[in-house]
Order: structure tokens, then C-alpha cells, then sequence
């Protein structure tokens, strides 16, 4: 089963990230901001990480370009979620590292369709 870790600190979205994505089929693990999440990557192995990029104690910026420079999670392909969509913030999640950038709000069917071509990317890659 593909695991998915999910660092978003707004309980409302990530609850419907987590129900969005195990209906799916998805094994998911949810923490509330990026500090987190980079701790929880380095004790456990997953597939594929979402992240918020506005989040206390540490942005998904910064916890991607701290996940990327790791060699144990180098590879992990990273998806940010933002209500920020100018195409500069766009382009510094793709710097730092991200797979892709999804805009909130955003449909479930696209969430899981964007999930799934990054991962089917990252197999092949």
C-alpha cells in the first residue's frame, strides 16, 4: 500500500486530505506543520509527502529543501498544497525540490490524479 505523509496545519483540510485519500486506498500519516513532518520522515518510510507551504515552526519550503538535502528522503517525491498561487510561489516550491504544486481549494478527484501521476513518474523516473 502506498504511504502518503501529509504536513498541513489546518485540521479542516487535512482531515479531508486523510479522508480523500485513504477512500483511495491510500496508507496515511498526518502531521501539523513542517518541522514535523521532516522528523516524521526520517523514522519512517513513505512514498509520497504532501505539504502545506504556510505552516507554523517550519514552511513546506524549508521542510523540502531540508527533506531533499537528506539522503534518506532525497527521493521522496514532495507535492505542495497553497492557497498561494502566484507564479513565483509556484516556482519556489518547484525550486526547492517539489514534484508538483496543487492550489487550494482543490478537488478531491484532482488530488488524487495529481498523486498518482507524480508516483507513476517517480517509479519510472
Amino acid at each position: 500500500m502506498t504511504k502518503i505523509l501529509i504536513a498541513e496545519d489546518d485540521q479542516d483540510i487535512r482531515e479531508l486530505v486523510i479522508l480523500t485519500l485513504q477512500f483511495s486506498g491510500f496508507d496515511v500519516t498526518a502531521v501539523e506543520d513542517g518541522s514535523l513532518a521532516v522528523e516524521k520522515a526520517k523514522a519512517d518510510v513513505f512514498d509520497l509527502i504532501l505539504m502545506d507551504v504556510r505552516m507554523p515552526r517550519m514552511t513546506g519550503y524549508e521542510a523540502c529543501r531540508r527533506l531533499k538535502e537528506m539522503e534518506a528522503t532525497k527521493d521522496i517525491p514532495i507535492i505542495f498544497l497553497s492557497a498561494k498561487g502566484q507564479e513565483q510561489e509556484i516556482q519556489t516550491g518547484l525550486d526547492v525540490g517539489a514534484a508538483d504544486y496543487i492550489l487550494k481549494p482543490f478537488a478531491p478527484d484532482t488530488l488524487v490524479n495529481t498523486i498518482n501521476k507524480v508516483l507513476s513518474k517517480a517509479k519510472t523516473g
